[in-house]
């Protein structure tokens, strides 16, 4: 993993507590994670509550963030034995005790005043989805970045692309109660915010992107690594598209010629301009896009309900 600079942790600082949101971080157990927490720890607020999701269990993970609980940050850790990103923050989702929900990822850094402004937003305006900008961050190449500069809110599906970021999104749970929660199914696993935001439009919850509530996303990954990722980012879209054609949705049928056009294109007009990192995320997609399609077909499989037995929660999670 790339180097990224650590600091000491004040241990005499005080933020004021936004009460009213809770904010979630489904993790593998990287060392990075630490990081992660340090930012919302240096923030100008703290949240109500910082739920990790950890798809395992390790003592030193535990102890980690043990060091931001004792400072006075209120750290929950959730093990899992379920996998993928989307169950592990249904996981958060459900823990949290909180009317808002904001999630980023382990490999994300939170701007200084993030907290704040999700909590300040929501409150404004809790019938929408809002979602912020991300930029790269690191030795290694991201290729999944927002850097418009421009505030817009989306009413409705595009041809192109939704605008939300599932490693820089905040909602009210009223939200997830009427969408739902993300959807779980492995032939979405990278693609999962993706699923979301369209069916929040398709259910008429407008979503909004306001550029400079920022995160960054560390590169970390290996070139090879980058490369499977890209591959797990074809299929998965495919396999969005190829659930909703199950269900004869003709705009997604419009989407994916739509994307399996512009990927062609992509990947023209990156190899004349030689630039190897698109030239593997346009190849990825060019050979895997309708393999996920046809996976995604067979699959019968929908997105979870926030309603949930308490019976089904561990004590941890409560």
């Amino acid at each position: 993993m790339s180097e990224y600079v650590t600091e000491p942790l004040e241990t005499d600082r005080v933020a004021p507590v936004v009460t009213d949101l809770s904010v979630i971080i489904p993790t593998l157990g990287r060392d990075i994670l630490q990081e992660g927490v340090r930012r919302i720890f240096i923030g100008t607020h703290w949240p109500s509550e910082v739920i990790i999701v950890h798809q395992g269990d390790d003592p030193a993970v535990r102890e980690r963030l043990q060091a931001f609980a004792e400072l006075g940050l209120r750290v929950r850790y959730i093990p899992s034995t379920e996998r993928g990103r989307a169950a592990a923050v249904n996981r958060g989702i459900r823990a949290a005790r909180t009317p808002f929900v904001a999630i980023t990822d382990d490999d994300c850094f939170v701007s200084h005043d993030w907290v704040a402004r999700m909590s300040a937003e929501l409150r404004a305006d809790p019938e929408r989805i809002v979602t912020g900008g991300v930029s790269s961050a690191g030795r290694e190449p991201v290729m999944a970045v927002t850097t418009s500069v421009q505030r817009s809110l989306q009413v409705r599906p595009r041809l192109k692309f939704d605008i939300l970021c599932g490693g820089n999104v905040a909602m009210a749970r009223t939200i997830l109660d009427r969408v739902g929660l993300f959807d779980d199914d492995a032939m979405i696993a990278t693609a999962e915010d993706c699923e979301f935001a369209y069916r929040a439009l398709r259910t008429g919850v407008p979503i909004e992107f306001i550029p400079d509530i920022m995160v960054e996303h560390w590169g970390w990954r290996t070139q090879r690594a980058r490369a499977a990722q890209y591959r797990s980012y074809a299929l998965s879209h495919g396999g969005f598209y190829g659930k909703y054609l199950r269900r004869r949705d003709l705009f997604i049928a419009a989407r994916a010629l739509h994307h399996g056009a512009r990927t062609l294109v992509y990947l023209v007009v990156s190899c004349a301009r030689r630039d190897r990192e698109r030239i593997a995320a346009g190849r990825a997609y060019a050979f895997n896009l309708w393999r996920g399609v046809a996976r995604g077909l067979r699959s019968v499989g929908r997105a979870p309900r926030l309603a949930v037995d308490d019976a089904s929660l561990s004590s941890e999670d409560r």
